[in-house]
């Protein structure tokens, strides 16, 4: 198991960025023979607002998920970006975590190319990039999870005190505009709705989403369940016990990572796994 800082120059947001990369590597049995290892299946993993690349490693269990299940797991920075476009200050972080991350961890590292392999998630402010972006880039991803999301940026916009107002202009530009846009994951999954109608081979991704049921973002979270439902997407929606907190997003992190198509897990050789002597 490696846990690698990556910086690259992202010609998306056109600076160095910072990435947390967990990468099982070259796991071997009790008796030291090293284990195949085929093209890894990978998720792309979006933290909250305020929050940094090394989120997830830190606060979850996300390290030992990922080994055990033979599972890449990508993190980048969110800058409070909701991972949409901001095109006028080179922040294009829709095209950053849709397209550009997704080519360039393939070309560093034993990634599968595979859509079917190729997964994105996030909680609260991620959890809207990954729904958004997951919809966006359908021909990226096969599955979106989303925990906690924070669905009300448009869907509870009255709800939003005017510090918030600003806050989402800088972020969105004209917020009535990008209502109307595909900035709004509501118009993308429209728009994937609409597609499939046309072209009924267009792949739907699978979509999973956990939100606690003292959570504030409850409300706008069901309005995605009914759209999601009503579009005809494959969907896993659960309520739970729990608040928006790194508590709950351990615990159904895990939970989603059982939900993906990833196979059976097997832990290999560490400090955590060392069995007694009989």
């Amino acid at each position: 198991m490696a846990v690698l800082q990556v910086n690259y120059m992202s010609q998306a947001l056109w600076r160095i960025v910072p990435l947390q990369v967990i990468l099982p590597a070259d796991k071997a049995d009790r008796q030291g023979n090293l284990l195949p290892m085929k093209p890894l299946k990978t998720l792309y993993l979006l933290g909250g607002l305020h929050g940094t690349c090394t989120d997830w490693v830190v606060n979850t269990r996300i390290r030992r998920w990922a080994e055990l299940y033979n599972l890449a797991v990508v993190m980048p920075a969110g800058d409070n970006s909701f991972y949409v476009d901001r095109e006028d200050s080179n922040n294009r972080y829709g095209e950053f975590v849709g397209k550009e991350l997704v080519e360039i961890t393939r070309r560093m590292f034993n990634l599968s190319h595979r859509r079917e392999d190729t997964f994105i998630g996030g909680l609260s402010m991620g959890g809207f990039g990954a729904i958004r972006n997951g919809l966006k880039y359908h021909e990226s991803f096969s599955a979106i999870i989303s925990l906690s999301g924070a669905m009300h940026i448009f869907e509870g916009r009255e709800d939003i005190t005017g510090q918030d107002e600003k806050f989402g202009a800088c972020l969105f530009g004209d917020m009535d505009e990008a209502a109307k846009s595909d900035k709004n994951p509501r118009v993308a999954a429209e728009k994937l709705i609409q597609l499939k109608k046309e072209k009924p081979d267009t792949a739907l991704p699978k979509i999973y989403m956990a939100t606690g049921e003292e959570d504030s973002l409850l409300p706008s979270n069901r309005v995605y369940r009914k759209i999601f439902e009503d579009g005809g997407f494959d969907l896993t929606y659960i309520e739970a016990p729990g608040n928006h907190n790194w508590d709950f997003w351990d615990e159904y992190i895990k939970k989603a990572i059982e939900w993906l198509p990833l196979g059976e897990g097997s832990e290999g050789m560490g400090s955590g796994n060392i069995a007694a002597k009989k």
